[in-house]
This record gives C-alpha cells, structure tokens and sequence, in this order.
C-alpha cells in the first residue's frame, strides 16, 4: 500500500466518524484509531499465507438526518429535510438488483427503517432512517458513489 492509499485512508476516517478501521491483506495490516480528534495509524507487514479481511468500527455519533438548505430546493420545499450519507462509498438502493428498492418517492418511513445500502471497504452498510415522513425525492443515482454527508433523499415530514 502507498503512502497516498494510506492518507486516503486517514482521510476517510478523519471525515466518516468511525473511531476504528483495520485492514488485513496478505502483504500488510494496517489499524488506524482515532483519539480525540486526531487519528493514529499503525502499519505493519501481514503474517504469511493469511486471507484479506476488512472491518470497521462502528461510527461514533452520526446524524444523517439534518434540515435541508432552501436554497438547494424550491421555496415550498423549505421544510423538507434531508438524509445524508454517513460515510464515503458506493449508494444502492435496494439489496441486490432483484430486490426491491429500500425507500422510493411517496413511500412512508419511520425511525429504523433502512432506506439503503452504502458499501465501503466490502462492507455493505444499511443506512437506516432517524425521521418518519414520506420520501419526496431521491437525489442519488443507483451504485454511484457518494461522499460524506452528501444528501440522498429528501422527505417530508409527517
């Protein structure tokens, strides 16, 4: 792993929230901690004849569901708010490409339920909603990637 692929990483945590990712691979393992507001990187060569294996921690406090800027929609839409990405990765709207969408446009959701899947690192994360309303618009196309805090979906609130 290059130096530049190790500052990615950090970046990634430093803007994610999470407090802790390893990563193992056959060639290197590498744990990145953050204390405080700083991370902390350790790296090391992978003992022989070991599997690739990826985890991470869970976020520390994340609010994806924020009010949304009016300026970004309408003037009738001001009191929509938006959920956002929670982590940097990939957006999938629904488990597989024969499910079903987790949350479309006119759909209810309630606090706990998955409105979809963001993957990072292999992982794939169920992103769950905060707010009950009803899905207005969805503001990411199907596996496109999407960064941190990026809003995904506007709803309504009922």
């Amino acid at each position: 792993m290059e130096t530049k692929e190790i500052q990615k990483l950090i970046d990634f945590i430093a803007q994610s929230g999470l407090d802790e990712v390893n990563i193992e691979t056959t060639d290197l393992k590498i744990k990145v901690k953050r204390y405080g507001s700083a991370p902390v990187v350790s790296v090391a060569p992978a003992q022989p004849a070991s599997a690739p294996v990826y985890t991470s921690a869970a976020p520390a406090a994340q609010s994806p569901a924020t009010p949304a800027a009016p300026a970004a929609e309408p003037a009738a839409s001001a009191n929509l708010i938006t959920i956002k990405s929670p982590m940097i990765g990939t957006f999938y709207r629904a488990s597989n490409p024969e499910s079903p969408a987790f949350a479309s446009v006119g759909d209810e959701i309630a606090p706990g339920k998955t409105v979809c899947v963001i993957e990072a690192m292999k992982l794939f994360n169920e992103i769950e909603s905060e707010i009950s309303g009803r899905i207005v618009k969805v503001l990411v196309e199907n596996a496109t990637p999407v960064e941190f805090d990026q809003p995904l979906f506007l709803v309504e609130p009922i």
